[in-house]
C-alpha cells in the first residue's frame, strides 16, 4: 500500500459504528449502503464485542482493506466483466 493511501484512510472518518447488539443483518445493510455512495467506509465496533472483520467483509459484499485494533476499512467489490 502506498504511502498517500495509507494517509487517505488515516483521514477518513468512521461512518459505521457497530455497538453492543453486534452486526445485525440491518448493519450489513447499512455497510452496503454507505459502500454504494462513498466507495471506501471506516467501520469501528465496541470493545466488548466480538467482530470477525473478514465475515462482516463477505456478508457486505465488500472487500477488507485494512484492520487496525477495533477498526476496519472496507471498500466497494470491484464489478468483473463477463465475457
Amino acid at each position: 500500500m502506498s504511502r498517500q493511501a495509507d494517509r487517505s484512510m488515516q483521514d477518513l472518518k468512521p461512518t459505521v459504528w457497530i455497538g453492543r447488539q453486534g452486526c445485525t443483518e440491518t448493519m450489513i445493510d447499512e455497510i452496503g449502503e454507505q459502500l454504494r455512495k462513498r466507495k471506501m467506509i471506516k467501520v469501528k465496533w465496541l470493545q466488548n464485542i466480538q467482530i470477525d472483520p473478514v465475515t462482516v467483509a463477505s456478508q457486505a459484499n465488500a472487500t477488507l482493506v485494512e484492520v487496525r485494533g477495533r477498526t476496519m476499512v472496507l471498500e466497494e467489490k470491484k464489478k468483473t466483466a463477463r465475457k
